[in-house]
């Protein structure tokens, strides 16, 4: 039997979007299980639209960067509280988690192992397009590689504090303009949802 070309990747954990009134847009993600092993990345576009690539190791930032569009990547500590306080690099904020969001009741609903599965990242897509604009569940990324979300449960963001280059970046706000980190945006309202991200790449 001929050897698959394929390798698939997997992801579990959650994605931290935010805007603030400064125009700097955060997203932060916090890996418990993956290929890399557990860590924390962070993607940060200034008031500019210039996206930076906040990551541990120089695996991670291999691996991100060749998914996703940055202008510069920066090689840091990158330490996350289970307050969600994130320190990396020129990066210090902190977030106030809410309620579960509506998105997140239905989301919770689901069987995770369904909610995680490739054909439901490609049934769902429509619909994410509709009720969350810049959302994507299923679409290409960097290097020809074929990526599916699988989001499993939201709660709301309601807060944020903190500062990039010690410049103060202002209030909680929605993630506008789309950073374009990739094909996908997180949703516009300050959210963070637990996710399995599944990459299909060429080996």
């Amino acid at each position: 039997m001929p050897r698959s070309t394929k390798i698939i990747d997997r992801f579990e954990g959650r994605i931290l979007g935010a805007g603030s009134t400064s125009g700097v847009r955060v997203v932060v993600g916090d890996w418990s299980h993956s290929p890399l092993g557990a860590f924390t990345d962070v993607m940060v576009a200034d008031a500019s639209g210039r996206r930076f690539l906040l990551a541990p190791n120089e695996a991670v930032a291999q691996y991100v960067s060749q998914t996703y569009n940055f202008d510069e990547t920066v090689l840091c500590d990158v330490h996350l509280t289970q307050g969600w306080t994130v320190d990396a690099g020129p990066l210090r904020a902190s977030f106030g988690l809410g309620k579960r969001t509506p998105t997140g009741w239905l989301l919770h609903a689901v069987p995770q192992r369904i909610a995680s599965s490739r054909p439901l990242a490609v049934l769902a897509d429509p619909v994410a397009r509709i009720v969350h604009p810049g959302v994507r569940t299923v679409g290409t990324a960097g290097n020809g590689r074929r990526e599916y979300y699988g989001a499993l449960d939201q709660h709301a963001v309601t807060r944020l504090t903190g500062t990039w280059h010690e410049e103060a970046l202002g209030a909680l706000t929605r993630v506008t303009p789309n950073p374009a980190f990739g094909f996908s945006s997180t949703p516009q309202l300050p959210a963070v949802t637990r996710v399995v991200t599944t990459i299909v790449r060429e080996r």
